[in-house]
């Protein structure tokens, strides 16, 4: 079992940044891939960015990519997700995740074992 508890979320300007963290605890952390998916009012969840357990691997939505950086330190037990020239389209509930499926790239929501319980980011325009 791995618990995940994200934080960092909040309100901010377009054009803002914010860094969201993921706390994990239980399993060994590096044992798992990691991954940010968010969910905004009305639509389905979708894939942001996924990190390998080494962190040497990372791949990022289409919509994300050159503006947000995902990043782990696996002595911390923490995956990060940098934020930066927010838009109001980046608005939602934003979800970590972890996943055993030893793939680099897994964007869909099935493939991953445990999930946190979501932070909200708001980007007023």
């Amino acid at each position: 079992q791995v618990q995940l508890v994200e934080s960092g979320g909040g309100l901010v300007q377009a054009g803002g940044s914010l860094r969201l963290s993921c706390a994990a605890s239980g399993r060994t952390f590096s044992n798992y891939a990691m991954g940010w998916f968010r969910q905004a009012p009305g639509k389905e969840r979708e894939f942001v960015a996924h990190i390998s357990w080494s962190g040497r691997s990372t791949y990022y939505a289409d919509s994300v990519k050159g503006r947000f950086t995902i990043s782990r330190d696996n002595a911390k037990n923490t995956v990060y997700l940098q934020m930066n020239s927010l838009k109001p389209e980046d608005t939602a509930v934003y979800y970590c995740a972890a996943e055993r499926t030893y793939s680099d790239y897994v964007p869909h929501s099935y493939e991953y074992d445990y999930w946190g319980q979501g932070t909200q980011v708001t980007v007023s325009s």
